[in-house]
């Protein structure tokens, strides 16, 4: 019997899942998200093409790959049909090869219309979500209020209907004008596209996988610096990012997991609200964002930038027990002269290595500065061509860390992708 092999974020998000996926896609016969929402974009580009998927697993161009969109995710069907009629002008037909859990809950109009209204009334405390509905919708899965794909399949019409006048009762307490009709308009359009899908009983369905020896790869989305209980609490996100969520958000049993990809860049970055310790308010911030091209796949909003943070690192691999580490966006720092790792946090003149309780801006970062290599990353084709300094760069972290680093990105493209011997 086959086990689910776990690829995640190991930041704040961004971190490029979404071409790992595809680079290891080919040895695996499934791929599925297993939670998170349209708030998160996989940023893929291969044979001068690039693609952003929302909720759809990144495996979508892979050969014969089965790919499901499973229980943990929440689905907004108008950004659900923008996605797949973008996928199927680049030739890609979907509705083969694509499958969806019918306990994935819906995204409704209301909403997006409720996330907006919270964030406005939240003032200068705003999260700074995407305003995608994410929050709201895992709110009523745990109030046991929401409507599921499903629910589709049996008098959903009712359904719908008692969820959006429970949400308008709400929007009017908080004295939040707005305009459902356009919203409602594309949102039962894009519920006509998704009924072009299979609705699947997922649970059953990727354990039976696993009973016929097919090897399943679960894809998170965010980061786990984002894990509502074990990230930057409340500047998280509404599920469980870590690989713990992998179980809920598939049904699949601990002890059927087996390796855990840990993704994370040279550097670090963050979107919207919410604590950074190495984050850099300078022109090295400016020149890191600039070279990285970092701006959100989504919502193109610019993300915050930093040294990376070996203290926020080992935190995350410990909670994930991750078994290899990829690092992605080594080319970013081809030019400098040197670069700096956080090795510990100064709390108020007591260093730590353990990431308190609260990241409040009390921590300061001590860095390690390592000798930069000066190289242009982007053309070498194996490990052997590294140059020494990055070896040494490597070496360091894997010291630090206690963990391999199995693969290295040196670019954007598919190709751009080197994996250690």
């Amino acid at each position: 019997m086959k086990k689910v092999d776990v690829l995640l974020g190991l930041q704040w998000g961004d971190e490029g899942k979404g071409k790992v996926v595809d680079v290891l896609t080919p040895n695996y016969d499934v791929v599925t998200r297993f939670q998170g929402g349209p708030n998160a974009g996989h940023t893929l580009v291969f044979e001068g093409q690039k693609y952003v998927l929302r909720s759809i697993p990144s495996g979508i161009f892979q050969g014969n790959t089965v790919n499901i969109i499973g229980n943990g995710v929440v689905l907004d069907p108008a950004l659900f049909k923008e996605e797949v009629e973008a996928l199927e002008a680049s030739g890609h037909d979907l509705t083969k090869r694509l499958y969806i859990s019918k306990k994935a809950h819906l995204i409704l109009p209301t909403h997006r219309l409720l996330d907006a209204a919270y964030e406005a009334a939240k003032g200068k405390g705003k999260i700074g979500t995407t305003g995608k509905g994410i929050g709201p919708t895992y709110t009523d899965k745990t109030s046991r209020n929401g409507v599921r794909v499903g629910d589709i399949l049996d008098n959903f019409d009712e359904k719908y209907k008692a969820a959006v006048d429970k949400h308008k009762a709400i929007l009017k307490s908080l004295n939040f004008e707005y305009d459902l009709e356009p919203l409602e308009k594309k949102w039962f359009e894009g519920l006509e596209k998704l009924k072009q899908f299979q609705f699947i009983d997922s649970e059953h369905v990727i354990n039976n996988y696993l009973k016929e020896d097919k090897p399943v790869l679960a894809e998170g989305a965010q980061g786990t610096m984002l894990d509502v209980d074990f990230g930057s609490y409340p500047f998280v996100t509404s599920s469980n990012t870590i690989c713990a969520g992998a179980c809920t958000g598939l049904g699949v049993a601990p002890r059927n997991i087996n390796e855990v990809y840990g993704i994370f860049k040279a550097y670090c970055t963050r979107v919207g609200s919410g604590p950074f310790p190495t984050e850099l308010h300078d022109e090295t911030g400016e020149l890191i964002r600039k070279l990285g091209f970092e701006f959100g796949a989504v919502t193109g909003r610019a993300r915050r930038c930093g040294w990376v943070d070996l203290v926020a690192l080992k935190y995350a691999i410990m909670i994930n027990g991750v078994t290899k580490l990829i690092m992605m966006k080594s080319d970013v720092l081809d030019g400098f002269d040197t670069i700096k790792a956080c090795v510990a946090y100064d709390i108020n003149g007591k260093q730590t290595k353990e990431l308190p309780f609260e990241m409040t801006d009390d921590i300061k970062p001590v860095y390690k500065e390592i000798k930069g290599w000066k190289t242009d990353m982007t053309k070498i084709k194996s490990e052997a061509e590294f140059p020494q300094a990055f070896k040494d760069y490597i070496n360091f972290l894997e010291q630090e860390l206690e963990v391999p680093i199995y693969i290295v990105s040196v670019g954007p493209d598919r190709d751009q992708t080197i994996v250690r011997k």
